[in-house]
């Protein structure tokens, strides 16, 4: 009787891990793994990886990708269709507010009316870090123009709760410089940024493997954005399956709630009622 109690509590806790959603400006989501499309080898290996990973919301390039801008090349949306993903356009290579924002408007209209941009703003060519004070310049203007802000920023918990306070609805602390792939370095920050936050806080830039992925979600991320440590990968399609797997797993462990490191070794088998 008990086991069979113990089995329905399991089951129940289970079915309500499955069934948490993701929700980024009033819409829910069953993936926490938001995914790029840049640097694959073809459209055909960015379709079968982005099917791999599970990922519902799909980030687009606008500066660099054709979404329909140019009729004679290849569209990227004959592959990812908006009807089944949500494609979220963002700003890469925009390195001034003015630049970015007209980026997001030119994305308004070819997605008829989308409000829903990830906004970055960077600073130099080398590091690829953002540019805060014209990354909260733009901010500004966007959200006052209806836009729905996911916002990249560095992992400073002053300026994303500023970003946040601004009306961004999404704050996206990197985890290491973009495209570096080193994983979580500074965790702390990380943590600080998600206590105080009341929006969706999503690592974005510098996951390399799986691991790295669960531990952002061990730490309590609401999501995960990658791009390249998928399509640089030796096998992207096997990588994106192993991405989708860590989220999962870095989200149940993280609700399920990790045991307390200790100094000292504690056993297994307590000595207590012990027989012999």
């Amino acid at each position: 009787m008990q086991l069979a109690a113990a089995r329905g509590i399991i089951t129940q806790r289970m079915n309500t891990k499955k069934t948490e959603q993701l929700t980024i400006a009033g819409r829910t989501f069953n993936s926490r793994l938001l995914v790029g499309t840049g640097k694959y080898r073809n459209l055909e290996e960015t379709r079968a990886a982005i099917e791999a990973s599970g990922a519902e919301i799909v980030t687009v390039a606008i500066r660099r990708t054709n979404i329909g801008q140019n009729q004679n090349e290849p569209n990227l949306l004959d592959v990812i269709s908006p009807e089944k993903f949500t494609i979220l356009p963002n700003t890469a290579g925009c390195y001034d507010a003015e630049s970015a924002i007209r980026t997001c408007q030119l994305a308004r209209e070819l997605l008829d009316g989308q409000r829903l941009v990830k906004l970055e703003v960077l600073g130099d060519e080398k590091t690829l870090y953002p540019d805060i004070t014209e990354t909260l310049k733009a901010a500004e203007t966007l959200i006052s123009d209806g836009f729905d802000v996911m916002v990249y920023t560095t992992d400073d918990p002053v300026i994303a709760k500023r970003l946040e306070s601004l009306g961004c609805i999404a704050v996206m602390p990197l985890a290491a410089p973009i495209g570096s792939g080193l994983g979580i370095r500074n965790p702390y920050n990380i943590r600080t940024i998600i206590e105080n936050a009341s929006v969706p806080i999503l690592v974005d830039a510098g996951v390399g493997t799986a691991s790295d992925a669960a531990i952002a979600m061990e730490l309590g991320c609401d999501g995960v954005l990658m791009n390249t440590a998928i399509a640089e990968a030796k096998d992207p399609v096997l990588m994106a399956s192993a991405m989708k797997k860590a989220i999962e797993a870095g989200r149940e462990a993280f609700l399920a709630g990790r045991m307390p490191r200790r100094a000292y070794a504690s056993a297994s088998s307590p000595l207590d009622g012990r027989f012999f």
